[in-house]
């Protein structure tokens, strides 16, 4: 789901792009119906994520809030990209599925996001203080990774969009430079890293995106 090359992204790639995993088809068709319907699979990705977003935000249960920012510790990664990997990225469910994956890179591989996230922050101090993170430690990667989900379901989704669309901007501004450092021994891997970093930037683009519809009343 990550790579150490990489970056996140809502299509496919190494590991460090949010790659739908190889059993996901198998497992959709067992859990959705109708699952070749693209149209059917689109209202499912929209049901579930309003429901999950809006209901929650009305229960203000933080052990519910809890649980969801473990669902794809508890679900799987598969299971939650047959509901929304798929959808359009100025969607809510589009933007779920980001905010999950960078998770779930962040979960997966502390040391590669920490070692962008140190380097990244040096060429973006702006985006560092609109991400919020209290240090620079894995420790600190996990917890910013957390409250941007929190966000989501219990304070100010836009904000928290806004978040995680930093977070981007400074892991891709590292990978551009761990790109930049590697190249006069490694291009084929700079090159990797270079694209990475710009699958990054598009993801922060999309995020940001979403904040402005949210604000607006317009994300579905």
């Amino acid at each position: 789901m990550t790579r150490a090359d990489g970056a996140a992204s809502g299509g496919a790639g190494g590991r460090g792009r949010f790659r739908r995993p190889a059993s996901l088809d198998a497992r959709a068709a067992e859990t959705l119906p109708g699952v070749e319907d693209p149209t059917l699979r689109g209202e499912i990705a929209h049901t579930t994520a309003g429901a999950l977003v809006h209901r929650t935000r009305s229960v203000e249960d933080p052990a519910v809030v809890d649980r969801l920012i473990r669902l794809v510790e508890t679900e799987g990664l598969d299971v939650v990209a047959g509901l929304w990997a798929d959808s359009p990225a100025d969607t809510l469910p589009g933007a779920l599925w980001r905010l999950y994956v960078l998770r779930e890179w962040v979960r997966r591989d502390p040391e590669t996001v920490t070692l962008r996230f140190r380097l990244g922050v040096a060429a973006a101090p702006v985006q560092e203080a609109v991400a919020g993170a209290a240090g620079t430690s894995p420790d600190d990667m996990a917890r910013l990774a957390d409250a941007v989900l929190t966000g989501v379901f219990a304070g100010d989704l836009a904000v928290a969009l806004e978040r995680a669309a930093a977070f981007c901007r400074i892991l891709a501004a590292g990978a551009a430079m761990d790109a930049d450092s590697i190249e006069p021994t490694d291009d084929h891997r700079a090159a990797r890293m270079t694209r990475g970093a710009g699958a990054l930037v598009r993801t922060a683009e999309e995020l940001e995106e979403c904040a402005h519809l949210w604000r607006a009343d317009r994300l579905e």
